[in-house]
């Protein structure tokens, strides 16, 4: 059911058994039928990590013995590896496939969705399959964005491997399904690398009258239960929720994902005015984040309020949709889920941010003149003028009818060459204002491992000189905190960040209970985490090569931690933030290039490496 979500309404490809063997002719539409079904495998492995990745692609991959039946120590046709990428910072599906593969690998075909982005400078993903001796890689679609798209695949075919590419070296009616499985799982990417903005749900239910709510305002329940608990699902796929004022005050909503997995979006809520009540479920931020996006100025009283809860206050000129999202773009966004009332879908629906429509219909009448409709005015008072959804989809949830499409079609991948300003936005060390700035954030930019949250992990002795392996610097960072610590839920906390499957899953952890029992955190934490994350970023860039190389070779740029949120660690939004990860780095590269002895590196002060970063 979940893939319906992604794959816009295609039929869900059967699993494919490890033990079934393909037919072993050698006609080209048998082939294609073979590479077509192991692709599709790719995207429904890809699939499962939907909501966890962001802003990252959706990667599967499978190994099978190839049809031939050249594949060393098994049956032709026989998958015998799979994986998917779980999450970022974590081990590319192609290891994960050869090594459960293992020397059946060797000549074996690998079927990728997509293209691997390889965006640490290490090949990983590329070595992987080279170096488990797989013969062909077939793969559904390049990477989206320009810097990396077609990398991998030179790497490959350099390395004498055979590369194959939906619609490009391959072409059949079957291939073009498989394709569209492809972009499909990835409609999120591809949407937003094309438009700039995230990729964007409309979700809403009415009844069979098109109300979503009756005259007098109620609207519980208009669809039925199944059809909830598919909306925890769906929650639970996208990196927020986004409702209007009006919800806010009319339906006290929590915007959970209580059946939606283990990942959790954040909140976020638009008012102009801030005439919201003092007492709202979503201010209580303990177990996810509540940001609040509201025009300059406004309610200056309140928004100190909701800072008192924790809750996040954004401030925009002009409070819109476009902007909105543009901002949410910049904080690294992959989906979002609307779930707002009639004016402000429409509002998002003609700013052109609206990407998909699931609409749950009930089979209800509640009629009424002034009850609510999902869509507010659109301004089109012809009927050739309704706009329509793209690949529909119809799916009968219990009583209810879930009908699913696209207001735009999925962007294709067309080569193009993109303006500087186009450039810059999906690459951020290209600046169209100041090129000796370098820009990084995410770990998919081109300088992407300089990220805590890349999956390089170090090895760094403890409190007691024992070593122990942390899987990311952000994994390290966020122990550090409770360090020391003798109370059994800081210990437990401890454990979980040591065991905790991603760097998100880590950040997630220490900044909840922080949040929480911010009595639990250490004494001195404020005092030496600068000094805790230099030793971390001075060992990570230490232990391998590779990175130490590209810090570098950005000597005598001024190095920028592009979060627009982060007033800390990053740049901020307009420049604001103190940016200490950046100077961190830009005085690692100081010292690795012989400006600072080790020896001052070790007797420096707090106060003392403060001083000095915010000379750089």
């Amino acid at each position: 059911m979940a893939l319906s979500f992604s794959f816009g309404g295609l039929p869900v490809p059967p699993l494919i058994d490890r033990t079934t063997t393909a037919c072993s002719s050698n006609n080209s539409s048998s082939s294609h039928a073979f590479d077509a079904a192991y692709i599709k495998r790719a995207a429904e492995l890809a699939d499962k990590s939907a909501g966890f990745t962001a802003p990252h692609p959706n990667l599967g991959c499978v190994v099978a013995t190839t049809a031939n039946g050249s594949g060393k120590g098994g049956r032709p046709g026989v998958v015998v590896g799979e994986g998917y990428l779980y999450a970022e910072g974590t081990s590319p599906a192609e290891l994960q496939a050869v090594e459960s593969a293992g020397e059946l690998s060797r000549g074996a075909t690998a079927y990728l969705n997509m293209e691997p982005g390889d965006c640490y400078s290490d090949r990983t993903a590329v070595s992987a399959l080279v170096n488990a001796g797989i013969s062909r890689v077939v793969i559904g679609i390049r990477h989206p964005l320009p810097h990396l798209r077609g990398n991998a695949i030179r790497a490959l075919r350099s390395e004498g491997l055979k590369v194959d590419v939906l619609g490009e070296d391959i072409q059949s009616k079957t291939i073009e399904e498989a394709l569209k499985s492809c972009l499909l799982v990835n409609a999120p990417l591809l949407f937003r690398a094309a438009n700039r903005v995230p990729f964007s749900v409309l979700k809403y239910a009415m009844t069979l009258d098109g109300k979503i709510a009756a005259s007098s305002g109620d609207a519980s329940w208009i669809s039925s239960k199944k059809s909830r608990t598919l909306v925890f699902q769906l929650r639970g796929r996208s990196d927020a929720v986004i409702v209007g004022g009006n919800t806010v005050r009319r339906d006290n909503p929590r915007l959970t994902a209580r059946h939606g997995g283990g990942h959790l979006p954040r909140r976020i809520v638009m008012s102009r005015t801030l005439n919201l009540p003092e007492v709202a479920n979503l201010w209580d931020v303990a177990e996810v984040p509540t940001i609040v996006a509201t025009q300059r100025g406004a309610q200056k009283s309140f928004q100190k309020y909701l800072a008192s809860k924790d809750v996040e206050v954004v401030e925009f000129d002009i409070l819109n949709p476009k902007d909105v999202m543009e901002y949410f773009y910049d904080r690294g966004y992959l989906s979002i889920l609307w779930e707002c009332g009639g004016t402000l879908a429409a509002s998002a629906i003609t700013s052109g941010v609206i990407h998909k429509v699931h609409a749950f219909v009930a089979p209800k009448i509640i009629g009424g003149r002034n009850a609510p409709s999902p869509v507010g005015e659109l301004g089109m008072v012809e009927m050739s003028q309704a706009m329509e959804l793209i690949d529909v989809s119809y799916e009968q949830i219990g009583p209810d009818m879930l009908i699913s499409g696209f207001l735009q079609p999925v962007p294709d991948l067309s080569p193009t060459i993109p303006s500087i300003e186009e450039t810059s936005a999906v690459d951020p060390s290209v600046s169209p204002y100041e090129s000796s700035i370098i820009f990084f954030y995410k770990t998919w930019d081109p300088y992407g491992a300089f990220s805590n949250f890349s999956p390089h992990a170090i090895r760094i002795p403890d409190e007691n000189g024992d070593y122990f392996t942390w899987p990311s610097l952000e994994h390290y960072y966020q122990a550090q905190k409770f360090i020391g610590v003798t109370n059994p839920i800081a210990q437990t906390c401890l454990d979980e960040i040591k065991s905790a499957r991603s760097p998100e899953e880590a950040a997630r952890i220490g900044r909840k209970i922080q949040r929480q029992h911010p009595h639990l955190v250490r004494d001195d934490w404020e005092s030496v985490k600068i000094n805790i994350m230099y030793k971390g970023l001075k060992c990570k860039f230490s232990i391998y090569p590779h990175l130490n190389s590209m810090l570098l070779s950005t000597a005598g740029s001024v190095l920028v931690e592009a979060s627009p949120h982060d007033l800390f660690w990053g740049g901020g939004r307009d420049g604001e933030g103190l940016n200490y990860l950046g100077r961190l780095l830009m005085q690692l590269r100081s010292e690795f290039l012989g400006d600072f002895s080790a020896s001052h590196d070790q007797s420096t002060t707090h106060q003392e490496r403060k001083d000095e970063l915010n000379r750089l």
